[in-house]
C-alpha cells in the first residue's frame, strides 16, 4: 500500500492522525464530521478494508513513526490493542496493568522507558503507551496537537486516568469514563473507556442522547428527553422477529449461551460475530452476514469489508455512530441526530453534502 501524505488544514478543518486505525470506525465518524483523517494500521486485513474504502493509510508500525511524519495533524486519536489488560484469569492482566501505569508514570517524568516497555511479557502491551508518546513528543516539538482521543475497552480505563495525568503536565486539560454504545444510538450494549483532551479549555465527554438498555425495561420507558435504544430488527431492517444466540456462554459456562430478540438492542459485537446463530420463529438458524455484524456496528450498509478474518475488523473496531459523538464532544462540535441517522442508513459512497455537526 502506498504512503498517503497528509494534506494541508486549517485551524477550522482540522486534520486527525489515527494510530491502530483498523478497519476504519474513527475514520468514518472523521468523514462524517468533515475532518480529514489519516490512519495508521499494521494488520494487512484491516489495511486492505481500508484501501477498499479509500481511506488515506500508512501500512506500517506505529512504533515506527511519530509526529514528526504527520507535521500538519492536529487531532490525535487512537484504540490500541487490549487483549493484555483483563483482570481475569491467571493475574497475568494486572500484573500488565500495574507495569504499565509506573511506565505512565515515569514517561511524565520525562524518562525513556523504551528498553522497560522491551522487557513486557507481551510486546502488545506495551503499544498502550504509544498515543501518549506521541502526545509527548508533539508537545516537546512545540507542535502540541490541539485534541486528543483515545478508545478502548473498559479494563483499559485506569491506563487512560494515568494517561490523563500525564497530559496535565504539558498543558491538557482532560476528561475520561465508560460510554454506553446503545445509550448514543447503536444497536448494540457496548462499553468503551474514552479520553478526551485539549488544549484551550476542559472537555466532557458526549452526553447520551438514547435511552440506557436494561433488561425486562420497555424502550418507551425513562427520560422523555432521550430517545429510545436501538433495536436489531430495526438496525437489519427486518420485519420478521428472531433471537440471536451467542456462540459462547455468559461467565464461561457454554450452557449459558446469551440470547438477544430482535427487539433489543444486540449484544456486544465481537470477531466470533458470525458464529452467533440467529433463530427465526420456525425455528430456521442462520448466521448475520458481513454487512448485517457491521450495521450492528453503525458502518455504512456497503462498507467494503475485505481481505480475511473480516468478523475480527468488525469486532475490534469502535462503532461509527459513537466516534461521531466522542469526535464531535473533542471538537467542540454539536451532532444533527437526523443528519447523523441519515449518514448511518446512506451507502458510504454517497457524497457527504454538509458536515453533520456545528459548532458550540
Amino acid at each position: 500500500m502506498t504512503h498517503v501524505q497528509p494534506e494541508l488544514f486549517s485551524i477550522a478543518e482540522p486534520q486527525m492522525v489515527d494510530l491502530f486505525a483498523g478497519p476504519g470506525g474513527l475514520d468514518v465518524a472523521a468523514r462524517w464530521l468533515g475532518v480529514t483523517a489519516h490512519g495508521i494500521e499494521w494488520d494487512a486485513n484491516a489495511c486492505a478494508t481500508r484501501e477498499a474504502a479509500d481511506l488515506a493509510t500508512t501500512w506500517a508500525d506505529v512504533r515506527e513513526y511519530g509526529p514528526k511524519d504527520f507535521p500538519t495533524a492536529s487531532l490525535l486519536t487512537g484504540g490500541p490493542p487490549c487483549q493484555t489488560y483483563t483482570v481475569a484469569g491467571s493475574g497475568a492482566g494486572r500484573r500488565a496493568l500495574d507495569r504499565v501505569l509506573e511506565l505512565v508514570r515515569r514517561m511524565a517524568d520525562g524518562h525513556e522507558v523504551t528498553h522497560r516497555v522491551a522487557e513486557l511479557d507481551d510486546e502488545r502491551t506495551g503499544l498502550v503507551l504509544e498515543p501518549l508518546r506521541w502526545a509527548l513528543e508533539a508537545a516537546d516539538r512545540g507542535t502540541a496537537y490541539e485534541a486528543i482521543v483515545l478508545e478502548q475497552v473498559p479494563a483499559v480505563l485506569p491506563v487512560w486516568v494515568a494517561v490523563a495525568d500525564a497530559l496535565k503536565t504539558v498543558g491538557y486539560k482532560t476528561a475520561c469514563g465508560i460510554l454506553h454504545t446503545e445509550e448514543f444510538g447503536v444497536p448494540q450494549t457496548r462499553r468503551r473507556a474514552i479520553l478526551i483532551a485539549r488544549l484551550d479549555h476542559k472537555p466532557e465527554l458526549p452526553k447520551p442522547t438514547h435511552r440506557r438498555y436494561r433488561k425486562g425495561i420497555a424502550r418507551t420507558e425513562g427520560s422523555p428527553q432521550l430517545r429510545p435504544w436501538q433495536t436489531i430488527g430495526d438496525a437489519l431492517g427486518r420485519n420478521s422477529p428472531f433471537v440471536v444466540i451467542s456462540n459462547y456462554g455468559t461467565g464461561g459456562d457454554p450452557r449459558a449461551r446469551g440470547r438477544r430478540r430482535s427487539d433489543e438492542p444486540a449484544a456486544t459485537v465481537t470477531g466470533k460475530i458470525s458464529r452467533n446463530r440467529v433463530m427465526t420463529e420456525t425455528g430456521e438458524s442462520g448466521r448475520f452476514t458481513v454487512q448485517e455484524a457491521g450495521r450492528l456496528q453503525t458502518f455504512p450498509p456497503d462498507y467494503p469489508w475485505s481481505g480475511n478474518d473480516i468478523s475480527q475488523q468488525i469486532g475490534n473496531a469502535i462503532p461509527p455512530r459513537l466516534a461521531a459523538h466522542v469526535l464531535a464532544a473533542a471538537l467542540d462540535r454539536e451532532i444533527d441526530e437526523a443528519a447523523l441517522d441519515e449518514a448511518v442508513r446512506a451507502h458510504w459512497r454517497s457524497a457527504v453534502e454538509a458536515p453533520l455537526a456545528r459548532a458550540i
